[in-house]
């Protein structure tokens, strides 16, 4: 990775920064607790995957339709994120894999 990529990489996030704070007060709450969320248990690629601005896009229709954000996403937060990630591999998957691999580091 260069630094060509690095400062590319910033350009992107700083612009998905601004789409998220252009979005109404209670979306910005929402997506906030959801990207602490997926950032806890989500994918792998989800820095640099498409998931974030997907969810972006997905708010931004939803509230150019007048929609409030529990409308599109119900009221569980965490259930609508684990469906979003369900046939993505996951940091907690690489531990259980790491733990099976290495039955030995159980025993002390």
């Amino acid at each position: 990775m260069g630094i060509q990529d690095i400062i590319e990489g910033k350009k992107q996030w700083r612009a998905h920064v601004a789409r998220v704070k252009a979005l109404p007060p209670d979306y910005q709450i929402v997506y906030k607790e959801m990207q602490k969320y997926l950032f806890k248990v989500g994918p792998i690629d989800l820095p640099d995957g498409p998931l974030l601005p997907g969810i972006v896009d997905f708010f931004e229709e939803g509230a150019a339709a007048g929609k409030g954000v529990l409308e599109l996403i119900g009221s569980d937060v965490a259930a609508f994120c684990d469906d979003l990630v369900k046939d993505s591999r996951t940091y907690a998957d690489v531990y259980q894999e790491s733990i099976s691999a290495n039955p030995d580091t159980n025993k002390k």
